[in-house]
């Protein structure tokens, strides 16, 4: 006969275990019931929260016009091959950009040129994006092609908007706000997300004349303080060239977010392939 030696510790393992029995089987000695566990809930860790932003960027769609769209289903292929080549961030004009482009007449066989993106315009493969920045006190504009296979790489530096679409603007501003350092490091871009940031600032304009009429209705300039260069006078001279019905044409621009949801899942099912 072999005889166990109980300790107090199991004892007190032996009461925890009887008391859920019970309370499982409802103290009536019948077996309790089965629950199945939770379902398992799959994560791709491959994929980055930033990268399920719903975000197109606006060359993928098509202009309204007599246009044929058997032409922009091809571009988009070329576009979405080129893609899978090289990174192209999302960005936006305001944005700080650092882009690396190949050079046979340098020695390193590429240049890096660092500015801020003050237009992007065009549609398809023809899209473009101008970079400014200020060297040795001259202003120096780039125009790229977005999908040139010279680009080696694009790199976002400062990730935000401006209040107005287009800062060609910045050549008749003074050079501050478009002198950026050439080893400037990349800002952490926001979380995974939230809103574009949209910078509210407002730049100083060197003394008249300047290159265009950027007081005039037609250009829709947020981002320069009009008053601090102009009399009442010539401000109510300026809106003679006001075009007010233009807010009210509905042939002018079209909804596009059918188009948009259209073109987002065709890019979104080729880049996964």
């Amino acid at each position: 006969m072999i005889v166990g030696v109980v300790t107090s510790a199991d004892a007190e393992v032996f009461q925890v275990a009887l008391s859920r029995c019970v309370s499982t089987d409802g103290g009536n000695g019948d077996p309790p019931k089965f629950q199945p566990p939770p379902k398992p809930v799959m994560i791709d860790k491959s994929k980055t929260e930033a990268s399920h932003r719903r975000f197109l960027s606006p060359e993928f769609i098509p202009p309204r016009q007599r246009t044929n769209p058997f032409k922009f289903a091809i571009e988009r292929k070329d576009m979405i091959q080129r893609r899978k080549i090289i990174d192209i961030p999302e960005f936006y004009v305001g944005s700080v950009l650092a882009v690396v482009m190949a050079d046979v007449y340098t020695s390193g066989k590429s240049n890096r040129f660092v500015g801020i993106c003050t237009q992007r315009s065009g549609k398809g493969l023809g899209a473009t994006f101008v970079l400014r920045n200020i060297i040795d006190g001259q202003g120096v504009e780039i125009c790229y092609d977005l999908y040139s296979p010279r680009i080696q790489q694009i790199e976002v530096l400062k990730f935000e908007k401006r209040l107005d679409d287009n800062l060609m603007y910045l050549r008749d501003a003074l050079p501050e706000y478009s002198t950026f350092d050439f080893d400037m490091k990349a800002m952490p871009p926001p979380l995974p997300g939230a809103e574009v940031p949209i910078n509210q600032q407002k730049v100083k304009m060197k003394p008249r004349p300047w290159s265009k009429r950027w007081e005039r209705s037609r250009f829709n300039i947020k981002g320069i303080p009009f008053e601090l260069y102009f009399t009442e006078e010539e401000l109510t001279h300026a809106k003679k060239w006001d075009t007010p019905w233009v807010e009210y044409d509905m042939l002018k621009e079209y909804d596009t977010s059918n188009v948009e949801k259209h073109i987002w899942t065709e890019v979104q099912r080729e880049l996964s392939k």
